[in-house]
């Protein structure tokens, strides 16, 4: 496997993802950090992301030795990360290698961002990084890392959360999730909407949304919202109402509220707006500058909502957010791993 996907002449401000893989990593999740951080972007003109993977031994046997890894950079590789991706293993008990966990903590002492995915959340929590922070894990082992890491505030019901500088993900699917919520936030909307039709995978599911959902086996045909979902989304620019959505499933607003939470974890009000700030945003990076005809043209309808709805969202006033991903932004330009942090949380329940 090749160590890097960038181009020879990639600039010197591409951001750097590196992720660490040990013995008896996920292939899954180290598939999922190659697709969103590691591909060539044609289709955009440039590539998003300098990639590598690093390990601490020459082979690494993957998880229940499927196969193993060679021919990565050594561990040393952690310490040129913008980004680190920490290691994730079903063997939670077993403790991560001691040179392991120092490249974490040298990556969080330096000013990196920390990313795990699943059980990435035992080697951040080993390493001493998540004390007093909040964090997210696999439903399945939430009872386990809060015996082991009781200084760890466990949100273990959200798809993932960020807390500034260390993000976390919940299951496998939820890596794709972060990854995409990423690339949002280094390069904007257009891109990370890129990123997810190659994946063929939704572009963005809030991270405070359920893990899972307990869904009986019904006696009838199961009602997607698929038709719904495409049909509004033609639509989101206009006046919409929730009472409109349900006029058009031809089901009352509370039938249609109760099947929006068993389907997406959400609600059709906040489905609705999630989907006109992503045009809003849309809007911005294709170069309308005028605050007002980008909330009139989302559906946010006032200048004043639009803002506040925006900073919610991405942590950025339109200003802002068209400083950082407007036309004629530098490739790499937006990738600052401060930005952001002081947008609310994204696992915030």
């Amino acid at each position: 496997m090749a160590q890097a996907s960038s181009q020879a002449g990639s600039t010197p401000r591409t951001h750097r993802v590196v992720v660490i893989v040990d013995e008896n990593s996920n292939p899954f999740e180290l598939g999922c950090a190659t697709e969103v951080f590691g591909l060539r972007r044609p289709e955009l003109g440039r590539d998003l992301y300098d990639f590598s993977l690093c390990s601490p031994e020459p082979l690494t046997p993957m998880r229940d030795k499927f196969f193993t890894l060679t021919g990565v950079a050594g561990l040393g590789a952690a310490d040129t990360a913008d980004t680190l991706i920490v290691p994730n293993r079903p063997d939670t008990d077993v403790p991560r290698r001691p040179e392991v966990l120092d490249a974490v903590r040298r990556a969080h002492a330096r000013g990196a961002r920390l990313v795990g995915f699943c059980s990435g959340a035992f080697t951040l929590a080993e390493a001493g990084v998540l004390d007093g922070r909040r964090a997210t894990a696999h439903w399945q082992w939430a009872d386990s890392f809060r015996a082991r890491f009781p200084s760890v505030r466990l949100e273990p019901d959200v798809l993932f959360v960020d807390d500034g500088d260390i993000l976390t993900a919940a299951g496998s699917a939820a890596a794709l999730d972060l990854g995409l919520y990423l690339v949002r936030r280094d390069h904007g909307a257009e891109a990370a909407n890129s990123v997810s039709r190659r994946l063929v995978f939704a572009a963005h599911r809030d991270g405070g949304q359920r893990q899972f959902v307990e869904r009986p086996v019904l006696d009838v045909p199961d009602e997607s919202l698929a038709p719904l979902l495409d049909w509004a989304r033609e639509r989101v620019g206009e006046p919409l109402t929730v009472a409109d959505l349900a006029a058009r499933a031809a089901v009352s607003p509370a039938t249609l509220h109760r099947r929006f939470r068993a389907q997406l974890g959400t609600t059709p009000l906040a489905w609705l707006t999630r989907e006109r700030v992503a045009l809003a945003c849309r809007l911005i990076e294709r170069g309308e500058e005028r605050v007002d005809v980008v909330a009139r043209r989302s559906g946010l309808g006032s200048a004043a909502n639009l803002r506040a709805r925006l900073r919610r969202e991405t942590g950025l006033g339109p200003s802002e957010y068209r400083r950082r991903f407007g036309p004629g932004t530098a490739p790499g330009a937006a990738s600052d791993i401060g930005a952001g942090r002081e947008a609310a949380s994204t696992g915030r329940r």
